[in-house]
């Protein structure tokens, strides 16, 4: 399998560079970047330079996931350090590290700030802290000169994330999710799960953003992210004798369980809009708007649609699909385990709204409030 390192190391890796330059250490072609408790790393540098007046240096690289489909296999990186020195009598906290998105990296859409994920602060800080200067504090300005552009070919709106790509990587390693790899450490971390004072209940989050959100919602049950391998996990879930999970994530992917795909990766297969439209014809919704909804391929567009038309039967039809995906999960699992495990599903939209719940779901959805 195919194997790289994630964005926050390339991101660490031109920035520890950018600072090193700044301070009058000599440019190496690569910085070992530290990962928190654990080896480090060697992260290939393409080149530094001092701009404005050598009162800032810029330190650039490309970012190798290593992963063919990965949006940010050879993103150019840009990272600009500049050093603003301390007031003497200065008695507010100073943060020692000012990350700034630049050009092309994602803020959130309601308050303007970076979408940076912990673990990539955390390297952050790791790897520069120890070369500031004494009485002085870091501006980091941070740069995906083709973010914006490579942003439209994500989901990122979806999550009320504008501008550009985020930096929401959270271990040092990639995996692709259609990797079976990927699949086997899933079933790690719910053997190690099991083993632990398990109540029986686990949470399958489907990917960062469904991670992301349920870490907000301070969801007490046990957490697994999962990627595009939910029904062999199921399945697995099943052996173990796990006796509820819910499924929680964003529509325009547990759609795919409704109808009977259980391997979501994109590339594999999409089919939202044919399974949508579906669920439209049996609430007999007028065929114009079946001719709408056929020409789309955004869910999201799709849901609008329906609203417009009408706001009572546009929530039927999402409260039938996360009923169908209920029912299509638990017969998916039944055709290689018998099992009375149940599965709940619940679903969030695009402005991150915890919107709908099947009947199992409904029963599970305070946890997530």
């Amino acid at each position: 399998m195919k194997k790289g390192f994630s964005l926050p190391l390339w991101v660490a890796g031109a920035a520890r560079s950018a600072l090193k330059k700044l301070v009058g250490l000599p440019f190496e072609n690569y910085e070992l970047i530290k990962i928190p408790n654990k080896k480090e790393i060697k992260i290939e540098i393409h080149s530094v330079g001092l701009i404005k007046d050598d009162s800032h240096a810029l330190g650039i690289t490309f970012a190798k996931s290593g992963l063919d489909l990965d949006i940010t296999q050879n993103l150019e990186i840009w990272t600009i350090a500049s050093l603003e020195k301390i007031p003497i009598n200065n008695s507010v906290q100073i943060n020692p590290i000012n990350i700034i998105a630049g050009f092309g990296v994602g803020v959130k859409k309601n308050t303007s700030e970076i979408c940076i994920s912990d673990f990539a602060k955390e390297v952050l800080y790791e790897n520069l802290l120890d070369t500031i200067p004494e009485g002085f504090h870091l501006k980091l300005e941070i740069i995906f000169p083709n973010g914006k552009f490579l942003a439209e070919r994500t989901s990122n709106k979806s999550f009320g994330i504008v501008d550009g790509l985020s930096i929401i990587g959270t271990s040092a390693e990639t995996y692709s999710s259609a990797s079976p790899d990927q699949l086997e450490e899933a079933k790690t971390k719910l053997a190690k799960l099991i083993q632990s004072n398990f109540k029986g209940k686990v949470v399958f989050v489907i990917g960062e953003n469904g991670l992301n959100l349920a870490k907000t919602h301070n969801v007490k049950l046990p957490i697994i992210k999962v990627g595009n391998w939910i029904g062999p996990l199921l399945v697995d879930a099943a052996i173990k004798h796990v006796k509820t999970v819910i499924l929680f994530g964003y529509h325009g992917k547990l759609i795919k369980l409704a109808g009977g795909i259980f391997h979501t990766h994109n590339h594999l297969a999409d089919g939202r809009i044919e399974i949508l439209v579906y669920l439209a014809v049996q609430e007999k919704v007028p065929l114009e708007i079946i001719d709408n909804l056929s020409d789309l391929n955004n869910l999201e567009e799709a849901l609008l649609i329906l609203e417009s038309f009408d706001k009572s039967i546009a929530q039927k039809i999402f409260l039938n699909l996360s009923n169908t995906i209920e029912k299509r999960s638990f017969a998916y699992v039944n055709r290689y385990v018998k099992t009375d495990m149940e599965i709940a599903s619940i679903i969030f939209d695009r402005k991150r709204e915890i919107r709908w719940a099947g009947i199992n779901g409904s029963k599970y959805i305070s946890h997530f409030q």
